[in-house]
């Protein structure tokens, strides 16, 4: 048996600020920030006060020292950053706070994630850059210098090799939307999007349409691990960590598009560390968030965690499998990326501890285990499992 954090730490606080349309935010990207602490501070039943330790993620643009200084912290004993690009790192960032309360070098440790792109830039937008170095300086005299133009490539190779066709994806999209018009938090609520609707959508990079990419968003998310023991004694249910692991497989950094395995998002050596240490299978859970920076990474990583064979895709990634309330797999059951909002996976966290709590919008019939899976075909990747 491993020796693992498994039952040891639990989710006891969310909090998040109003998800805004990318550039709308009325506050600076650091407000908005402290606001989703205070407010999971709040939801834990603590002072804010109490937090001693900072966890985050590649892009967190607010110092954890700083916003230790605007909250008043007395000390803060523990701060942590996770490698890595986009939302890999969204169940890592959990993970790496876990490890510092189950260690003992804090006993509040918050994980949070602050984005208003319109006061910054946009992450789907290639950077202007007067010279160029690294991966980019083989792909972007051809024009491949977007994030839908890169996984784009993942993903057709991943259709051709395993006869997956568009549908499979449009029932990862159509299932967010349906989930977000019971989500008033979400950015699209009560704009509900059709088959028809996603078909005539604009392609942004084949196989993607408009419909198949994620949001970008102004907000801020943030929820506070402590330990088990701890987390017992405060008002909110406890959302225990079962597992989490973090990592990437063999050479997937390896430039420029030359990774031995392309085909993939990841996971494939992640996956099954992660359900050893939460002694599960993936037949066990009984709802997922997983990360959509495109929808074809989604269906992907189903694949990888072992939800269904890749040669199973089309007859096991459709929308009456993915929609709440009668699916057999309720996906993204507070719209995610696609539909409720992009804090970069970070919200996607927050929802699978409601649904452990039994408070979602979309709340899965008793629902026990509730899982993360965070950032498709980067390097490297993260992925949890809570239960009530």
């Amino acid at each position: 048996m491993m020796n693992t954090i498994k039952d040891k730490v639990a989710i006891c606080g969310i909090g998040e600020t109003k998800y805004y349309k990318r550039g709308t935010a009325p506050v600076p990207e650091f407000r908005l920030a402290c606001e989703a602490i205070i407010k999971a501070a709040g939801d834990a039943g603590i002072a804010v006060t109490d937090i001693d330790g900072f966890a985050s993620y590649s892009n967190e643009r607010n110092d954890a020292s700083r916003v230790a200084t605007a909250l008043g912290l007395p000390h803060f004993s523990f701060s942590n950053m996770f490698w890595g690009g986009g939302g890999g790192g969204g169940s890592g960032a959990v993970a790496n706070a876990a490890a510092a309360v189950a260690a003992g070098y804090a006993k509040y440790v918050v994980v949070f994630r602050a984005l208003a792109q319109g006061q910054f830039g946009r992450f789907g937008q290639a950077a202007p850059a007067k010279s160029i170095s690294g991966d980019f300086a083989y792909t972007l005299p051809y024009g491949l210098m977007s994030p839908a133009q890169m996984f784009a490539m993942r993903v057709r190779r991943f259709m051709h090799e395993h006869h997956v066709e568009q549908e499979a994806f449009a029932a990862v999209a159509l299932a967010a939307y349906h989930h977000a018009q019971y989500n008033p938090r979400a950015v699209m609520y009560g704009r509900p999007l059709t088959r028809e609707a996603y078909y005539e959508s604009r392609w942004i990079v084949e196989p993607f349409h408009l419909y198949d990419c994620c949001l970008e968003n102004d907000g801020a998310a943030a929820c506070i691990v402590t330990t088990a023991e701890r987390a017992r004694d405060l008002k909110p249910k406890p959302a225990y960590l079962m597992a989490a692991a973090q990592g990437s497989d063999y050479r997937q950094n390896a430039p420029a598009h030359n990774a031995p395995d392309y085909a993939t998002s990841n996971f494939k050596t992640l996956a099954p560390r992660l359900f050893e240490m939460a002694e599960i299978g993936p037949q066990d859970v009984d709802v997922l968030q997983a990360y959509e920076n495109f929808t074809g990474g989604v269906v992907m990583s189903l694949v990888e965690h072992g939800f269904c064979d890749a040669d199973a895709v089309m007859g096991f990634c459709t929308y009456e499998n993915f929609a709440w309330p009668n699916g057999k797999l309720p996906l993204n059951t507070s719209g995610g990326n696609l539909a409720e909002c992009y804090m970069h996976g970070l919200e996607l966290v927050l929802e699978a501890v409601r649904q452990v709590r039994g408070t979602s919008t979309c709340q899965v019939k008793d629902a026990e285990i509730s899982m993360v899976v965070s950032g498709p075909m980067v390097t490297p990747v993260s992925s949890l499992i809570l239960h009530g």
